[in-house]
């Protein structure tokens, strides 16, 4: 299935050694190759060359806010844009040390991973929303729409952190020129390129990483290659395997279905066809294996396939203001092949009539996404006022097949088509002290299955004011905004088509709900901006973003699962007993998304670093609370309302910017309404040490006291009625990780 289907378990470590060895052998092998300087173009003005130019001009160190954000559209850093952005650059994500997708966001406000015991299978929650596209995941221009039906996480994707180079994040509907339905956000994950990896002087480059984790025994070995093939043509790849046993929780407890193994990859090469033109194609994938634990014991084999292909060009002319086009296509491929490993006690999902799943059932999830994304920005003047006009539009769609046994959990997630799709333009006027941005998005959708079709569109209006009112030094940094803006998210197919009796434990139908209404999210936003160099000291820098918001979501669409016999086409199933069907019994009620009046979530966000040329200091806080309120008033706490944290983060550096030293410190506050989560504090820490221009040495302690805390996020519902919810894992106890790299070059 897919491109990538490497077999994983009970390979031989020498087999992994020669596949990761492979990749560095491509580069090396370019050592008997005529030598080639690399110079770049005069005037070449490519996204790529622009990044580099305006990060030379920030101070160093201050990266995370002045880096460009890669998912901009009128190539603005973090600290420019008036809206909640982020941007974690390869520095930063190299402290991380991190092993699954979640531990690279940590400390970005208002952002949440939920990843339950599966580690790879990653759920981003951004201001309390997430899952069928609330939040827009994407990975070099290629959309992460894959789901599945289970309790937990709905919505997850797949790329290990070692193949990515920066991060960025935008919190709220202002993402809304990214894609239809992000409502709550966009993380855009950016692999790593040739030209970030090869020096200057440099025609080929490889480099080699072994890691070991103490907490699971876990150990990684990632190799990367890249050869410059002329000044204008590069190319990199690179390869990972991963092999980590469960982990202990902070109480010492084994967390059974924790581990797991990956093999993953990456091809990227860039071209510049001409001075002022580039273009990216790229290849990721992954082969992913876990088991799944049911009753405390290994109930499920997993399987996964993951291939993205993407291809990005831009054009920009310096002697044509009007033309900054770019044009991004994908196509995602996800497949997750699940196999029984012991008999299993279900229902059949049309019959309702208790049935035993035998030992080697399947199930399979196979989702693709193909995605087109063009857009321009046009730059011109009228009068005094400077004009950065962008406009485009954007298609994506979602081909889900399932299958499976009867009684399987493919039956969950329905097959179907969804296709979404949307047009906008944006208008950011600058003049002296005041920028305002004035934009309208489109946005159009249609699903369907062999028995259902819907579809739907509407227009999203979006206005903000930024001022800086101040010229005195030390205030002429200081930029104050304000936002309104709407975004529009379509039904997901499994929202609107998912049909059945749940599968085992307990019992009770589920309806499809075709009439879905849309979800529309209005937020407003105030914030302000700060800049400053040279405060205490020549060459440091200090930059602080703070925002509040509120979003009301309308026509919120949220499970029901206590839907009234004689509403809504709930009825009751003759010849199913209540009490006493083998492994459960049945509920006399149904579950159905539906849409509630409203949802309304509001917080306060803030980031900020202190950089010299001692180190840096950052803070960060997300402060979030929200609520459900249905058509008849009912309010209801909003159960993916993550904790509010604040993170305070410290560097050293010493010998000449050799050696880095620092920790983080993380408070997390139980989240209000949630039935079981409690207050928790983490403590990391961590060293790095450039031995030689091309031997590293890091290390790092995570949850450093050893404290048991669980992702509040997490909390898997009771299925008797009278028992506690509890939740899906624990996470990891103390956690030390030790790596090395070796890298080569000429």
């Amino acid at each position: 299935m897919g491109l990538v289907n490497w077999e994983r378990r009970g390979r031989p470590a020498a087999g992994v050694a020669v596949l990761l060895a492979g990749v560095a052998g491509i580069a090396l092998s370019a050592q008997s190759a005529s030598a080639q300087q690399s110079t770049q173009p005069a005037g070449q003005q490519t996204d790529q060359s622009k990044k580099a130019e305006q990060e030379k001009a920030a101070p160093a160190g201050a990266t995370l806010l002045d880096k460009i954000l890669v998912l901009s559209r009128i190539g603005e850093t973090a600290i420019q844009s008036l809206a909640s952005a982020s941007h974690l650059d390869q520095e930063q994500l190299d402290r991380r040390m991190a092993t699954t997708p979640n531990e690279m966001l940590f400390g970005v406000p208002g952002v949440a991973a939920q990843a339950d015991a599966r580690r790879v299978s990653t759920s981003v929650n951004i201001r309390g929303l997430q899952d069928f596209g609330r939040v827009a995941v994407i990975v070099d221009g290629a959309r992460q729409d894959f789901q599945r039906s289970d309790h937990g996480t709905q919505s997850t994707f797949y790329i290990d952190p070692e193949l990515i180079k920066s991060v960025d994040v935008i919190r709220g509907p202002v993402a809304n020129t990214y894609g239809s339905g992000a409502i709550g956000g966009v993380v855009f994950f950016d692999t790593k390129d040739a030209a970030d990896f090869l020096k200057t002087e440099e025609t080929w480059g490889a480099s080699v990483t072994g890691r070991y984790e103490s907490n699971g025994k876990g150990w990684t070995t990632s190799a990367t290659g890249a050869y410059r093939l002329n000044e204008n043509w590069d190319v990199l790849g690179n390869i990972v395997y991963r092999d980590y046993g469960d982990y202990k929780d902070g109480g010492g407890d084994t967390v059974k279905g924790t581990g797991f193994d990956v093999l993953s990859g990456m091809l990227k090469t860039s071209i510049r066809p001409t001075e002022n033109s580039e273009l990216k194609l790229g290849w990721v994938g992954s082969s992913d294996g876990w088991n799944e634990i049911s009753r405390g014991v290994p109930a499920n084999d997993v399987d996964l396939k993951s291939n993205a292909f993407t291809a990005r060009y831009n054009i920009t002319d310096e002697n044509k203001s009007w033309l900054d086009l770019h044009i991004n296509a994908s196509y995602n491929k996800t497949n997750l092949d699940l196999t029984t490993l012991v008999p299993q006690p279900r229902y059949n999902p049309s019959t309702g009539q208790a049935i035993i799943l035998p030992a080697g059932s399947q199930s399979n999830f196979d989702i693709g996404t193909t995605g087109i994304d063009i857009w321009n920005t046009s730059r011109f003047e009228t009068g005094a006022v400077a004009h950065e006009l962008t406009y485009g539009g954007d298609w994506v769609g979602d081909d889900v097949k399932t299958d499976g046994s009867t009684g399987g959990d493919s039956f969950y997630t329905p097959s179907g088509k969804r296709n979404v799709s949307g047009a906008y333009i944006q208008d950011k006027l600058t003049w002296d002290w005041l920028e305002v941005i004035s934009g309208l998005r489109y946005d159009s959708y249609s699903l369907k299955d062999s028995t259902h079709e819907t579809s739907g569109d509407r227009l999203s209006p979006r206005i903000t004011v930024g001022v800086s009112p101040f010229q005195s030094a030390g205030l002429d940094g200081l930029q104050f905004y304000g936002t309104y803006a709407e975004g529009y998210r379509s039904p997901s197919l499994t929202e609107t088509l998912i049909s059945g009796l749940h599968p085992a434990g307990v019992t009770f139908p589920f309806l499809p709900n075709p009439n879905l209404r849309p979800e529309t999210g209005k937020t407003t936003e105030f914030g302000v901006n700060y800049k400053q160099n040279d405060i205490l000291e020549p060459g440091d820098a200090f930059r602080l973003k703070a925002a509040y918001f509120h979003n009301d979501v309308d026509d919120y669409i949220g499970l029901n699962d206590e839907v009234a016999i004689g509403t809504n086409g709930c009825r009751f199933i003759p010849g199913l007993p209540i009490i006493g069907t083998p492994g459960g019994y049945y509920i006399p009620a149904c579950a159905q998304y539906q849409n509630f009046a409203n949802a309304k979530i509001q917080g306060f966000e803030l980031e900020g670093v202190y950089e010299a040329g001692w180190g840096y200091a950052g803070l960060s806080a997300s402060i979030i609370n929200g609520h459900t309120t249905s058509y008849e008033g009912v309010r209801a706490d909003l159960s993916t309302i993550p904790s509010s944290q604040v993170t305070a983060q410290l560097g050293l550096r010493f010998l000449e910017d050799k050696l880095t030293v620092g920790g983080e410190v993380q408070y997390n506050g139980k989240p209000k309404g949630n039935p079981i989560a409690d207050d928790y504090t983490l403590v990391n820490a961590f060293v790095s040490y450039q031995a030689t221009e091309n031997f590293k040495i890091d290390f790092r302690a995570d949850n450093l006291f050893d404290v048991k805390y669980a992702n509040p996020l997490n909390v898997v519902p009771a299925t008797n009625p009278s028992a506690q919810p509890t939740f899906a894992a624990y996470e990891p106890g103390i956690t030390l990780k030790l790596a090395a790299t070796m890298r080569f070059g000429g």
